[in-house]
């Protein structure tokens, strides 16, 4: 595994993303009360996140951080609207800032390591979607056992994917479908979105395709699972948040690895379990 930022940089460089675009305020803000709270609970210091997003700018962008740009994120003081670029290096630094915490202790949570780094990803995911819920007034079924309930599964999934592109989170597209052809592991998958709820309650498990569109934090992802072993999934979170408020267990599978897809398609094979 590659170990410092300035190799994984030049071994996976993101010219596309050089061309910066700004994101929401709401976003923004919701992404703060997200982030910091669970960032400060495990004693992580600011001059540190300020250090980190420092260098990942002139890393990764050969820019310099604008004055008071972790303060304002973390107050949430916006004059103007925060960068796509910088908000990429905030996720980063605040994100490292974490996982680094969590290696004097061996983990956190009373979790092992590997294990305490994805649960901070999904405390920051679920916090930014009840946010989000209350935002957006999402209406989401109780349990997921009839059409109806998956038609407003699916329709809350489309609300929550609009909020992201229009807030620029992803630049481009958001598509979540229930249509899987694919071979994974060796196996086959064959489903179709008539045929989702007929798998999760006879199989136990059911599968969607998550696809990304420029997805802001893509660079810090690819530097954050190559350098620590875990990438933020911002979205993903969210999303998995989303289908535990229906009793479902779902999440992108274990072995995927954001580096190898190409900016415009980034592609996540989702497994969704019905309640045991």
């Amino acid at each position: 595994m590659t170990h410092t930022l300035a190799e994984i940089t030049a071994q996976h460089p993101f010219p596309e993303y050089q061309t910066w675009w700004p994101l929401g305020e709401t976003f923004t803000r919701y992404m703060s009360n997200a982030i910091a709270p669970e960032w400060r609970a495990l004693d992580g210091q600011i001059s540190t996140v300020q250090e980190n997003t420092t260098h990942y700018l002139q890393t990764v962008y050969n820019r310099t951080a604008p004055t008071g740009l972790v303060d304002n994120f973390v107050t949430q003081h916006f004059p103007y609207p925060i960068q796509s670029g910088e908000f990429d290096a905030l996720s980063y630094a605040f994100f490292h800032s974490a996982f680094e915490q969590m290696v004097g202790q061996k983990g956190a949570y009373n979790l092992s390591l590997p294990q305490a780094r994805r649960h901070f990803t999904q405390r920051v995911g679920k916090t930014f979607f009840t946010q989000l819920h209350n935002h957006l007034q999402l209406d989401l079924p109780g349990q997921l056992t009839t059409e109806a309930d998956f038609a407003r599964l699916q329709a809350n999934i489309d609300r929550t994917g609009t909020f992201l592109v229009q807030q620029g989170y992803l630049r481009d597209h958001f598509a979540f479908t229930f249509d899987v052809h694919v071979t994974y592991m060796g196996i086959s998958i064959h489903q179709s979105p008539g045929e989702f709820l007929d798998a999760l309650t006879q199989n136990g498990v059911a599968y969607a395709l998550y696809e990304m569109g420029y997805p802001v934090i893509l660079p810090s992802a690819v530097y954050l699972y190559h350098t620590m072993g875990e990438a933020q999934h911002h979205s993903s979170r969210t999303i998995e948040e989303l289908f535990a408020r229906v009793g479902c267990d779902a999440r992108e599978t274990d072995d995927f690895d954001p580096t190898g897809f190409p900016s415009d398609r980034v592609v996540e094979l989702w497994e969704i379990r019905s309640p045991k």
